[in-house]
């Protein structure tokens, strides 16, 4: 991993990276690929191919207020996360997801302008009062109180490989989740020589490719 003075060890607003669910080994992930059922609208599924760019998501405020790019992140936070490569903010909402049935989760809106179904809490699973880069974490969807959660269900054709992402309503070792690969933005408050509001990249094991 990059270091500098001052290494950032939070996340913060603006930051873009990959989230590793840490039962499965795989990370959240979209693409232009509608659901065959439910909303109809974009899937979102858990990729175990570290190499892939689309799931790069950027946390952004909540809809209701904005937040201050470089502020950090904080447990109890409200924030949305958008899909960089399809520019559409992950969703959840009352149709059942097409494997499991439990509550799907999507991608919606454009631009990154949705809905109040884009709102997602962060559930710190350790006593820090930000979102620590190396800890783990779930994401409580704010309507509907349910948690970000990948399957065991696997799905087929055109997405073989890839799996089930949906809403679940209990906690457990499905819905835990960790940054990883990704450009984090530091705090503009920061006291760092090299300036305000700069960013830097963790290693990328597996791709030399650039966002």
């Amino acid at each position: 991993m990059v270091q500098f003075l001052g290494s950032l060890e939070f996340v913060t607003c603006g930051s873009t990276f990959k989230l590793l669910n840490i039962q499965s080994g795989s990370r959240l992930h979209s693409h232009d690929v509608k659901y065959g059922s439910g909303s109809g609208q974009q899937s979102v599924t858990g990729t175990p191919n570290v190499d892939d760019h689309n799931s790069y998501w950027q946390v952004r405020g909540d809809t209701m207020s904005d937040c201050e790019r470089g502020a950090p992140i904080h447990c109890g936070d409200t924030v949305r996360l958008f899909h960089i490569s399809t520019r559409r903010n992950l969703h959840s909402h009352n149709f059942v997801s097409p494997l499991s049935y439990n509550q799907e989760v999507s991608c919606y809106g454009e631009d990154g302008v949705g809905d109040e179904g884009d709102r997602w809490m962060v559930v710190c699973t350790d006593n820090n009062d930000v979102w620590q880069r190396r800890s783990d974490i779930r994401l409580q969807h704010v309507v509907t109180k349910k948690y970000l959660h990948l399957t065991g269900d696997t799905y087929g054709r055109p997405i073989s490989g890839q799996k089930e992402i949906c809403a679940y309503q209990n906690m457990n070792s499905q819905n835990i989740w960790r940054t990883e690969e990704g450009v984090f933005i530091r705090p503009s408050s920061t006291d760092f020589s090299s300036g305000d509001n700069q960013s830097y990249r963790t290693k990328e094991e597996h791709s030399n490719d650039e966002l």
